[in-house]
């Protein structure tokens, strides 16, 4: 029997990824397309639309030139994307927007309006936190500060559904990043009439909704030939790319946990029915439609440590070549030689304003703690503290809510580093688990192209497809450290939060 291949899509902030991988789950190779995030303001995070859409076109045409796979041997391309963009089409068809991304805030005088109204109701039905991040904020945001562009637009959608447009010329979503959008229900399945009545549209200016295993085919044969594909390939919608994470390492069952930390960061667990919190501090996404999965997305994981890098360790740097070592590992070896605890200084790394646990994109990053005693590889060991900190205060809500997880699972950039990985395990004090699993959110892609094409039936198969597993056990005395340390960490965060909208605004004025 002749050897069959998925290819598993990753649409991210600044890049796509392309895996191709056999159908027992084994990753054969990536290709990766790099692009930038348009800045053009301190609040604005845009994409361009025409860079995403070639991005995917040759992500996927290099993967096949690069492993010389067949077309005919391609069972079915399946994708992942990040959550909550937003790009504004008229009835021609044309954007009347570049992708709003995640990570803009010009709608936070919105989010922070519907949150005095009825925004934790919204919650409730939707699972999204009321927050500049999600596409509901977003078109309260046009539909006030940019009428004309609102009332142009026929369709909003997003990154996915645009590429999906591109290719197929049809507007559909799973509901797996529908669910990301503020305008969904994830108990019924359907977009959700109050949240659509807030933003002031109805569903016809949205995509039709279908499962995540749905296909397409039919594209062009310019597309075609630019993918190296046939025509007739299946596309599949897939879902998230954090859902997808927690599916690509394995973590599909309740009471299972994953971590990631990439530049950004998450907590999430899977459960087998709608969870929200009394307090709306975390998500609730649909990975199927007999699965959702919990948890808390933070804006500052590794991006805080490459700023941090560049304040503290710019000699280091350019003396670690002398040490025939990298940059990154010379950061490291410093940071080791650093006990935990960092002479008691304690680092919030909300560099970037914050989703979980805050949920305010006003958030200010600090140091507290600083005396003579501290030098600049304790300010690095305490940023690295901090974001771990900041993860397990995601952890701490989500433990209140499913109960304490059984297992956790690991993922992301910072598992390259074993400091990093033994100072996660030591302040969650519990036993982390990092999978092999290659490129998590493609391979939980991939899943859902193998579970639409009827080589697997059931996601739980996943596991046989992570690989070899190694895990990192807590050290009794950092643990007891960190143990101390937390409570004083989440009080002053709480203590500082009162404060960021009026140090958010002197800084808007001393720009």
């Amino acid at each position: 029997m002749k050897q069959q291949y998925v290819i598993g899509v990753d649409m991210g902030t600044t890049s796509t990824k392309a895996v191709l991988f056999e159908s027992n789950g084994t990753a054969i190779d990536v290709a990766y397309t790099a692009y930038p995030l348009i800045k053009e303001t301190p609040d604005m995070a845009e994409q361009d639309l025409d860079v995403l859409f070639e991005a995917v076109l040759l992500s996927v045409g290099t993967l096949m030139d690069k492993t010389a796979c067949r077309p005919e041997d391609i069972l079915c391309v399946s994708f992942s994307s990040a959550m909550h963009s937003l790009i504004a089409m008229d009835r021609l068809n044309q954007p009347l927007t570049r992708s709003i991304t995640w990570a803009d805030n010009r709608s936070a005088k919105w989010a922070d309006q519907l949150k005095e109204t009825n925004g934790l109701e919204i919650y409730h039905r939707t699972g999204t936190p009321i927050h500049p991040m999600s596409p509901l904020a977003k078109i309260i945001w046009l539909r006030e500060e940019h009428p004309v562009i609102f009332n142009k637009t026929a369709k909003f959608i997003g990154i996915k559904e645009y590429i999906f447009y591109q290719l197929f010329g049809e507007y559909i979503v799973d509901y797996s990043i529908a669910s990301s959008t503020g305008l969904f229900n994830i108990h019924d399945f359907k977009w959700d009439s109050l949240a659509l009545a807030t933003a002031g549209i109805d569903e016809s200016r949205l995509s039709s909704l279908a499962a995540p295993t749905n296909q397409l085919a039919g594209m062009s044969a310019k597309s075609a030939e630019q993918m190296g594909l046939l025509q007739d390939t299946p596309f599949v919608l897939g879902g998230n790319d954090g859902c997808l994470s927690n599916l690509g390492v394995g973590a599909v069952e309740p009471g299972i946990a994953a971590v990631t930390i990439g530049t950004s960061g998450a907590v999430r667990m899977v459960t087998d029915r709608p969870v929200t919190d009394p307090q709306g501090r975390t998500f609730c996404y649909v990975l199927d439609e007999k699965h959702w999965v919990i948890g808390g997305a933070v804006n500052n994981g590794g991006v805080v440590l490459e700023w941090a890098s560049h304040q503290y360790f710019q000699m280091e740097q350019q003396l670690a070549g002398e040490k025939e070592q990298t940059a990154y590992d010379c950061l490291m070896e410093q940071i080791a030689a650093v006990p935990a605890g960092s002479k008691g200084l304690f680092f919030h790394p909300y560099l970037n304003g914050e989703r979980a646990p805050l949920w305010d994109a006003e958030a200010r990053g600090s140091f507290f703690g600083i005396n003579t005693m501290h030098r600049p590889e304790h300010f690095l060991r305490a940023v690295l503290e901090g974001i771990c900190f900041n993860l397990y205060d995601v952890l701490h809500d989500l433990i209140e809510l499913a109960g304490k997880p059984k297992k956790i699972m690991a993922t992301g950039g910072f598992s390259r580093s074993e400091v990093w990985r033994q100072m996660l395990t030591d302040i969650f004090n519990q036993e982390l688990t990092l999978p092999e699993s290659f490129e998590s959110s493609c391979l939980g892609a991939a899943v859902f192209g193998l579970k639409s094409m009827g080589v697997i039936q059931e996601l739980s198969e996943v596991t046989s497809m992570t690989g070899f597993e190694y895990s990192h056990t807590p050290q009794a005395a950092e643990g007891e450290i960190y143990e101390t340390m937390f409570p004083v960490y989440r009080q002053l965060s709480q203590t500082f939060a009162s404060n960021y909208h009026q140090v958010a605004a002197i800084q808007r004025i001393l720009e």
